[in-house]
C-alpha cells in the first residue's frame, strides 16, 4: 500500500491540538472556541473523505505512527506539568480508556455484554488498597495482581453468562453490581460507605505523591508521575489488545461474536473464547481500577455505581463498538466536556447527553466505527 504519512500525521496533529485546547481552555468562550473549530474541522473532515484517507495513512504506517502517537503523548504530559487538574483529567481519560479496552475485548470482539464494569473496576481499586495497606509487595507489583483479582471475581459470573444470551446476561451483570456496591457498603473491614485510604504510588523509594522539584524555582506537579505511569501501562495495554485483534485469536473472537453456532460447526469452543474474553476485560478494568485508587489516594462504594458503568459502555459504543482507537476522543468527551462547561452549571450532562445523541445520530457506527477485515492485507 502506497498510501501518504501525511493524513495519519495531520490527524494526530489536530487531535493533540484540540486536546490540550480543551484542558488549557480557562474562559467559557475558550472551550466553546476549541469546540466551534473541532466541529468545523470535523464536518469538514467528512465531507472531504479523510476518515479513509486517514485509515489507509494508519493501515500504511502502523509503527511510525504508533511510536509518534506515544512520544506525543509524552510531550502532552510535558506541555501540562505544571497544571493540576489538567493533569488529574487526562489521568482519568486514560484510565476510561484502559477500562473501556476491557469492555472492547468483551463486548466488541466477543460479543460479551458487561454492564457492571465499575464493579470490576472497583475490586481492582480495593484489592490494591488492601494489599498496599496490609502487605510489603511491591506496589508496581500490585497493580497486575489487582487486575487478576478483578478477572478472579468476575469467574463468579462466568457459569450464568454462559447459560444466558441478550438480555439476561445484561441483567445479571446489572444484577452483580449492585450487589456488588451493597457488599461494600456493609463492610466495615473494607471501610464502608465511607470508603478507606489509599497510600501514594511508591516506586524504587520514589513517592508519586511528593512534587518533582527541578530546582529552586520550578515544581512540577505531582500528577506528572501518575500521568506517566498510567500512559505506560496503557500504552502496553493498547498495544496488547491491537495485537490481539490482528491475531487469529481475535479472528475466533469475531466469529464466536458473529455466529456462535456457526463457529462451534467450525470446530470453535465459542464458551473458552467468551470465557477468555471476558477474564481479560475484567483484567484490565481491575487494573485501571488500582491506578485509580492510587491515583485519588481514596475509594469509597459511591466511586462504582451503576451510573459508572454506564458512562464506560457509551464510551465504548460512541468511539464505534470493537475499535480500541475510538475510545480515545469518546473518552475525551465524556470526561473533560461536562468538566469544562461549567456556564451550564447542572445542565451540562443534559448537554452532554444531547450530544452523544447526535453524534450516533450522525454516525450510527461511532465516532470511529470498526471496518470489515480485510483478508491477505491488514486487519482493519
Amino acid at each position: 500500500m502506497n498510501a501518504n504519512l501525511f493524513p495519519g500525521l495531520a490527524a494526530l496533529v489536530a487531535g493533540v491540538a484540540a486536546l490540550l485546547g480543551l484542558l488549557l481552555a480557562e474562559k467559557q468562550w475558550e472551550v466553546g472556541a476549541v469546540l466551534a473549530v473541532s466541529l468545523i474541522a470535523a464536518v469538514a473532515g467528512v465531507r472531504l473523505r479523510w476518515g479513509d484517507r486517514v485509515h489507509e495513512s494508519i493501515a500504511a504506517h502502523p509503527r511510525t505512527l504508533a511510536v509518534l502517537s506515544g512520544l506525543t503523548a509524552f510531550a502532552v504530559v510535558f506541555v501540562l506539568r505544571e497544571h493540576n487538574f489538567e493533569l488529574l483529567m487526562l489521568c482519568t481519560v486514560m484510565l476510561y480508556v484502559l477500562a473501556g479496552l476491557g469492555l472492547t475485548v468483551q463486548f466488541g470482539f466477543a460479543g460479551v455484554v458487561n454492564f457492571a464494569a465499575a464493579a470490576f473496576l472497583g475490586t481492582g481499586g480495593y484489592a490494591a488498597a488492601v494489599l498496599m495497606t496490609g502487605t510489603a509487595l511491591p506496589h508496581l507489583l500490585i497493580v497486575p495482581i489487582a487486575g487478576l483479582a478483578s478477572a478472579l471475581v468476575g469467574s463468579a459470573l462466568l457459569l450464568p453468562l454462559l447459560r444466558t444470551r441478550g438480555h439476561y446476561a445484561a441483567l445479571i451483570t446489572i444484577a452483580f453490581g449492585i450487589l456488588f456496591r451493597t457488599f461494600l457498603e456493609v463492610n466495615d473491614g473494607l471501610g464502608g460507605p465511607q470508603g478507606m485510604k489509599v497510600p501514594g504510588f511508591v516506586l524504587f523509594g520514589w513517592d508519586f505523591n511528593s512534587a518533582i522539584e527541578i530546582d529552586d524555582e520550578t515544581e512540577w506537579s505531582f500528577y506528572v508521575n501518575y500521568a506517566v505511569l498510567c500512559l505506560g501501562v496503557l500504552l502496553l495495554a493498547y498495544a496488547a489488545v491491537r495485537r490481539l485483534e490482528r491475531s487469529w485469536l481475535g479472528l475466533a473472537l469475531d466469529a464466536v461474536r458473529l455466529d456462535e453456532t456457526a463457529s462451534s460447526a467450525f470446530g470453535l469452543n465459542a464458551a473458552a473464547w467468551k470465557i477468555a474474553a471476558f477474564s481479560i476485560g475484567n483484567f484490565l478494568a481491575g487494573t485501571a481500577g488500582a491506578l485509580y485508587a492510587t491515583l485519588s489516594s481514596f475509594i469509597a462504594p459511591a466511586s462504582f455505581t451503576f451510573g459508572d458503568s454506564l458512562i464506560l459502555v457509551s464510551i465504548v459504543i460512541l468511539g464505534g463498538i470493537g475499535n480500541p482507537l475510538g475510545l480515545i476522543p469518546a473518552a475525551v468527551i465524556v470526561v473533560v466536556l461536562p468538566e469544562k462547561l461549567q456556564m451550564i452549571q447542572e445542565y451540562r450532562f443534559l448537554l452532554f447527553a444531547a450530544l452523544v445523541i447526535l453524534i450516533l445520530l450522525v454516525r450510527p457506527g461511532g465516532l470511529v466505527p470498526r471496518r470489515a477485515r480485510r483478508y491477505f492485507g491488514e486487519s482493519q
